[in-house]
């Protein structure tokens, strides 16, 4: 073969020889997908229990109840979501209402709450409104105990006796009697009058029961020996 016929062959061949000692390229790693985002309840928020659509607790109010200073109602206006509130009763016995501002409400009862709220919505913005109130808290009624009892001090009416509890009753969330207490000697200051109450008659059913108001003071007296 010619000097010139050697050169091509050398010159084709070499490419090819390199080409197949060359590594090969190393496969692309591909990006791991992103993480599905997880449709468990536990990891996402949930909404349903907003404050328009949370059930509203209220209480057993006493038949024919008195609405009275901080005391906590809730007010709903059917088909109306944007109305409905929920609040104390302020110092002067207003509360705030949506659209309406402040209505006075101490002194009235749940259902003339709920008739006057309705005179005054239905006077300027709704047709036949209707309006429910209920009652969510009582307000903090005390009455104070005193003398001859084990846990002197103030005192909160039970839920279920917002507006008095039995002496009896009274005297027991105190702690009862002290070992020198005189039973029969009870006294009441209501305001500017002072009550006198046999409790240990009355612990034997033959005297009346006694009614314990808020704002009272039951002072037990001491047996003289």
């Amino acid at each position: 073969m010619s000097s010139k016929g050697i050169l091509f062959a050398v010159a084709t061949l070499l490419p090819l020889t390199l080409l197949a000692q060359s590594p090969a390229p190393a496969p692309r790693e591909e990006a791991p997908p992103p993480p599905r985002s997880s449709s468990s309840s536990n990891n996402s928020p949930s909404n349903s229990n907003s404050n328009n659509s949370a059930p509203i607790a209220s209480l057993s109010a006493p038949t024919g109840y008195v609405l009275s200073a901080n005391d906590q109602v809730a007010v709903e206006v059917f088909g109306e979501e944007d109305l409905r509130t929920n609040g104390r009763l302020n110092g002067e016995g207003n509360l705030s209402v949506p659209l309406i501002g402040s209505v006075h409400m101490a002194g009235l009862t749940l259902s003339q709450a709920a008739s006057r709220l309705t005179e005054l919505y239905a006077r300027d913005y709704l047709v036949n409104p209707k309006v429910n109130v209920m009652l969510v808290g009582y307000a903090k009624r005390r009455f104070t105990m005193l003398g001859q009892i084990n846990r002197p001090g103030s005192y909160e009416m039970p839920d279920g006796s917002p507006q008095g509890i039995d002496l009896l009753e009274a005297i027991a969330m105190a702690g009862g009697y002290t070992r020198i207490a005189a039973p029969e000697k009870v006294s009441i200051r209501r305001g500017n009058q002072v009550l006198r109450v046999d409790a240990k008659r009355q612990a034997r059913g033959s005297h009346s029961a006694f009614t314990v108001e808020p704002g009272d003071t039951v002072t037990v007296g001491e047996s003289i020996f």
